[in-house]
C-alpha cells in the first residue's frame, strides 16, 4: 500500500461525468460552467440523557465547475464552499453518551466553532478516451460505489440510487462538505459487461470544512457488471472485490477495553468481496422487483484477524392502475457484529468509507453490527412530486459489540465510526419517517423531511431520561 500511495500523491486522483456531445477532430468543446447551491435547515432533538435540548443550524455547499471536452480527453475543475451557521455548543455529553446529533460533529470537526467556512478543490481531473471504449481519469473525482452502470428500466434506476449506490464507498454526499477522491479510475465498457478499477486516498471533509488535504488511508477496487434479462434491461448483476488499507494509527472503535485499543496502533487492512443482484418482472398486476445484495470481509484490524458480513434481501411491488402510482417495498438486512470481545478476532462488519444516510435516512445507526426490518411506501402523485415513508425495527447483531454510527475517515486525527456499549442488549429502536422531494422546476428542488425513533434497550440503558429522539430539515437546491 506504501507504493500506491507514493503513486497516487506523483499522480492526483480521478473525474466526473462526461457529455455526450462528441467533439470536432482536433477541436475543443466550447467552455461548460455549470453549479448548484443547497441550503438546508436541520432540527435535532437528540435522545436525552439529563442535559441535552434540541437545536437546529444551518449548513449550505454552493459548488462551481467548468469543464471542457476534445476529441480524445476532457478535464474539470469544480471548487466547492461549504457554510455553517450556528452550530450547537452544548451537544457533546461525557461518554457514553458522545455527539448528540450530527450538530455536535461539525462542531467539534471545525475547532468547536458555531460558524465556520472554506473554499476548496472539490474535484480537478483529467479523462482519456482511450480506443476499445476505456477510460482513465486521474485526479480528484467523486466515485459511488455500484453506480458503473445506469439502467434504462426506471425502476432499476431508481434501485440503484436508493438502495444499492455507495454502500461501501461514496461521497458522503448528505453532509455539507462531503467527500471526494484522489487516484485513478479506469473503465472498460462492452456489450458484454463494464469493468472498473480504482486506487484512490480519500479526502478530507465530511464535517470539518477543510476539504484540501488527504488522510493516511487509500483504496483499490475493481469490479464487473453487466445488464441481464430479455433485451438487457430487466436486470443488473455486480461483483466486486475492495482492499482499504488505514496507517493512521489513531485510536480503533470496536469493543475492546480501553487499555487493548490503546495498546493496537497497528493499520487496518481489509478486503471486501460481494455483489448484488437487481431483477424486474411486469406481471398483469404491476412491477414486481427484487434486490440481493452481500458481502464478506477477511483481513487484519490491527492485531487481530477480521472476519465480517454483511447482506440484504429486498422486494418491492408497484401495482397497476392505482392514483399516485404506490411503490411498496420490504426487506431484511444484516450486518455481524464481534460477538467476543476477549479473543483474538474482530467480527463486526466494517462499512469502509459509504454514504450512510440512503440507508440510515434518520442517520443514528449505520450497516455495522446491525439487523433492519423494514417497510417502505412511495407515492408519485406526478412526475414533480414523490412521498415517502419507512418503518424500521432495528436490533444489534451482537449485544456485546456496540452501537455504531459514522461514514469512515474524514480527518487524520479521529477514526471516523463512534461506538456507543450495547450493555448486553439487542433492541435498538423503532424507527419512522416521512419525506416529501419536490421539483419546482428544472432548476429548482425542495425537500421536507421528519424522522421519530423510540429507542429500545440499548438506548434507554444510555440515556435514561428519555429514549426518544427526533430529526427534520427543509432543504432547497439551485441549480444552475
Amino acid at each position: 500500500m506504501y507504493f500506491l500511495y507514493v503513486f497516487l500523491l506523483a499522480t492526483g486522483g480521478p473525474a466526473s461525468a462526461q457529455t455526450d456531445v462528441p467533439a470536432k477532430p482536433g477541436l475543443a468543446k466550447r467552455l461548460n460552467f455549470q453549479g448548484s447551491v443547497r441550503t438546508r435547515v436541520e432540527a435535532w432533538d437528540w435522545f436525552d440523557n439529563g442535559s441535552s435540548e434540541p437545536y437546529g443550524y444551518l449548513g449550505a455547499l454552493a459548488r462551481f465547475s467548468i469543464s471542457q471536452r476534445y476529441e480524445s480527453f476532457d478535464w474539470q475543475v469544480e471548487v466547492a464552499l461549504p457554510v455553517l451557521l450556528n452550530l450547537p455548543q452544548r451537544a457533546v455529553s461525557p461518554a457514553p453518551q458522545g455527539a448528540l446529533g450530527l450538530g455536535a460533529n461539525y462542531f467539534t470537526a471545525n475547532d468547536n466553532s458555531r460558524n465556520a467556512a472554506m473554499l476548496f478543490p472539490k474535484q480537478a481531473f483529467v479523462r482519456w478516451h482511450l480506443p476499445g471504449q476505456q477510460s482513465l481519469r486521474v485526479g480528484r473525482f467523486e466515485f459511488l460505489d455500484g453506480s458503473e452502470l445506469t439502467p434504462k428500466n426506471a425502476t432499476l434506476a431508481a434501485l440503484k440510487t436508493t438502495r444499492v449506490n455507495q454502500r461501501l464507498l461514496g461521497n458522503f454526499g448528505w453532509a455539507h462538505v462531503q467527500r471526494a477522491f484522489d487516484g485513478f479510475h479506469y473503465t472498460l465498457a462492452k456489450p458484454g459487461g463494464t469493468v472498473t478499477l480504482i486506487g484512490a486516498v480519500p479526502t478530507r471533509g465530511v464535517f470539518q470544512t477543510d476539504g484540501w488535504g488527504w488522510n493516511k488511508a487509500a483504496f483499490s477496487y475493481a469490479s464487473y457488471a453487466k445488464a441481464t434479462g430479455k433485451d438487457a434491461n430487466a436486470g443488473e448483476l455486480r461483483l466486486f472485490g475492495l482492499y482499504y488499507h488505514d496507517w493512521r494509527h489513531v485510536l480503533k472503535v470496536d469493543n475492546r477495553p480501553l487499555p487493548a485499543r490503546q495498546a493496537d496502533m497497528n493499520n487496518i487492512g481489509v478486503f471486501t468481496w460481494g455483489g448484488h443482484y437487481l431483477h424486474t418482472c411486469e406481471t398483469g398486476a404491476g412491477t414486481v422487483d427484487v434486490m440481493l445484495w452481500g458481502a464478506l470481509q477477511n483481513g487484519r484490524w490491527g492485531r487481530l484477524d477480521h472476519r465480517g458480513y454483511a447482506g440484504d434481501f429486498e422486494v418491492g411491488y408497484q401495482p397497476k392502475g392505482l392514483a399516485w402510482k404506490p411503490w411498496l417495498r420490504g426487506g431484511y438486512y444484516r450486518g455481524s457484529g464481534d460477538g467476543n470481545a476477549a479473543d483474538n478476532k474482530h467480527g463486526a462488519f466494517f462499512q469502509v468509507l459509504p454514504t450512510p444516510r440512503p440507508f440510515a435516512r434518520f442517520p443514528f445507526f449505520n450497516m455495522m453490527n446491525n439487523q433492519d426490518v423494514f417497510g417502505m411506501v412511495t407515492l408519485r402523485p406526478n412526475k414533480a412530486v414523490s412521498l415517502t415513508s419507512e418503518v424500521h425495527s432495528l436490533r444489534l447483531s451482537a449485544s456485546q459489540d456496540l452501537w455504531y454510527q459514522g461514514g469512515g475517515v474524514f480527518q487524520p486525527w479521529t477514526f471516523g465510526y463512534v461506538g456507543r456499549p450495547a450493555n448486553g442488549r439487542g433492541g435498538l429502536a423503532t424507527l419512522w419517517d416521512a419525506s416529501l422531494d419536490w421539483k419546482v422546476n428544472a432548476n429548482n428542488t425542495l425537500s421536507l423531511y421528519f424522522g421519530n425513533a423510540w429507542g429500545q434497550g440499548v438506548v434507554s440503558a444510555i440515556y435514561a431520561k428519555r429514549d426518544t429522539a427526533r430529526m427534520g430539515y427543509v432543504e432547497w437546491t439551485v441549480r444552475f
